[in-house]
């Protein structure tokens, strides 16, 4: 089973992709780790020296080798789905669930990590707000296509609670 993890930045994808995959013994895969490791270059040094064009070509190649994962955990960029075709493609090469947080609680997680985001970068607490609800109201046509959708405002052991019983009565 291959399961990709959706969801705005700072929706607990990696954190709960983790635990996930503790629990159901498969391995772990951060797509923007295979990226990192393709481009030989970070995230923000991607985005810096070549731009977004070029990173979301690097995500979608890297999204399309996970079919030599089987059985994986995989957690996407927030902007994996709204991209090319992404979000039909991991609908059909496994199970994908949105990790859907509020703005507000997005906001507070994400307000201490903007240096390491090139997306937030220099942005005050409102207009991080802004920007956030801006862009979920953007992405939520992709997000919403998802095969499960997964309310992540508790601990994330609830969420990943919620995700095995989801996939345990399928």
């Amino acid at each position: 089973m291959r399961i990709f993890l959706l969801g705005f930045m700072g929706s607990g994808k990696s954190y709960t992709g983790r635990l996930l995959a503790k629990h159901m013994d498969l391995p772990y895969v951060d797509l923007d780790d295979q990226i990192e490791a393709m481009a030989k270059a970070s995230i923000p040094e991607i985005f810096n020296h070549f731009g977004e064009k070029h990173f979301r070509n690097l995500e979608r190649d890297a999204l399309h080798q996970m079919t030599t994962h089987t059985k994986a955990i995989i957690s996407c960029g927030g902007g994996t789905p709204c991209f090319f075709d992404n979000m039909d493609w991991m609908n059909a090469h496994g199970v994908t669930i949105y990790l859907d947080a509020s703005p507000e609680t997005l906001q507070q997680r994400l307000i201490d990590q903007q240096d390491h985001r090139p997306l937030l970068k220099n942005k005050t607490r409102e207009q991080l707000l802004e920007f956030i609800q801006k862009k979920i109201e953007e992405r939520q046509v992709y997000y919403h296509q998802a095969h499960y959708i997964v309310r992540q405002e508790t601990f994330h052991t609830d969420t990943v609670s919620a995700i095995l019983q989801l996939l345990n009565r399928n």
